[in-house]
């Protein structure tokens, strides 16, 4: 499969967003820069915004205002494409966000995220995550969230052990990746109260030691799931049954996310934490539609 990498010396990259005239926008989640980033298709590279600390997953609005995970400071950020802080929001006063991971809208315009259950500041430090990740404690959630006024509306799941990425299918079913476990799971979001939480698939090779299992992941419009596993060194493709079809290599062994170009070159990026780039690989299908709404 071909693959180029579009642009180096990225500091813990993640959240890219791909735009149709070809503009890629991902966030640097290190501690020296805590900050957006472009890269267009020369790829040139210019900062053009600073949410708060450590900005994490992102998504994207029908009004082209980036919405951002934003772990370390605990906030759901909006920002213009401009790097204009436009609004924040602070989880529910009986319940703060840990850490806010990454999120996607639904069909009916509502934002869901992923709150990992554990503070980043006590979980990792620079590149080093602490040695007792697959044991320690997490109260890992799943939220439903008005995007006009930051109000979380429903805790879909908790107890998970650091959800991360999350997507949506073309019949709006929600999936999230629980790195420890390395599952999938799928929620059916027509549920009135909490959806039930099933098994879809897993990502991880064997047992691994370490911080190893899904990351941030996005569907083709072949409705196949594409998703970087971290630690294992390649986007992982679960078929419409939840079974593994394909394991596509990456240039480091910390893929964080990926999304598929909306331009003419087609593919799809993937954001390499130690590798500190953005890898475009040749993936033979466009992605599935995501939802933009107005807001």
């Amino acid at each position: 499969m071909e693959r180029q990498v579009l642009c180096r010396g990225l500091q813990e990259p993640e959240g890219p967003i791909c735009l149709p005239d070809g503009r890629i926008y991902v966030t640097e989640m290190a501690s020296g820069r805590h900050c957006i980033s472009r890269i267009d298709l020369q790829g040139q590279y210019q900062q053009i915004g600073y949410p708060a600390r450590r900005p994490n997953g992102m998504a994207i609005d029908g009004y082209d205002n980036l919405w951002i995970a934003d772990g370390g400071g605990k906030q759901l950020v909006r920002m213009g494409l401009n790097g204009d802080l436009i609004e924040s929001y602070d989880g529910p006063e009986d319940q703060p966000y840990l850490w806010p991971n990454d999120l996607v809208f639904g069909e009916n315009g509502l934002l869901y995220i992923t709150d990992s259950g554990i503070d980043p500041d006590i979980f990792v430090q620079g590149q080093v995550i602490r040695a007792d990740c697959r044991s320690c404690r997490y109260d890992g959630q799943v939220l439903e969230i008005d995007p006009r006024n930051g109000d979380v509306l429903r805790q879909l799941d908790s107890g998970l052990r650091f959800p991360n990425g999350i997507a949506i299918d073309d019949r709006g079913q929600l999936y999230v990746g629980e790195t420890i476990s390395g599952n999938i799971y799928r929620y059916d979001l027509a549920s009135l109260t909490h959806p039930k939480r099933e098994l879809f698939g897993n990502v991880v090779v064997g047992a691994p030691e370490g911080f190893v299992g899904p990351d941030g992941m996005a569907f083709g419009s072949d409705g196949r799931l594409y998703c970087a596993v971290f630690g294992q060194g390649d986007v992982t493709v679960l078929d419409g049954e939840g079974s593994v079809a394909e394991r596509i290599p990456t240039c480091g062994k910390r893929p964080t996310n990926i999304a598929f170009c909306e331009d003419s070159r087609g593919g799809a990026v993937v954001t390499i934490l130690d590798a500190g780039c953005l890898e475009w690989v040749g993936i033979p299908c466009r992605g599935r539609q995501l939802y933009r709404p107005k807001i």
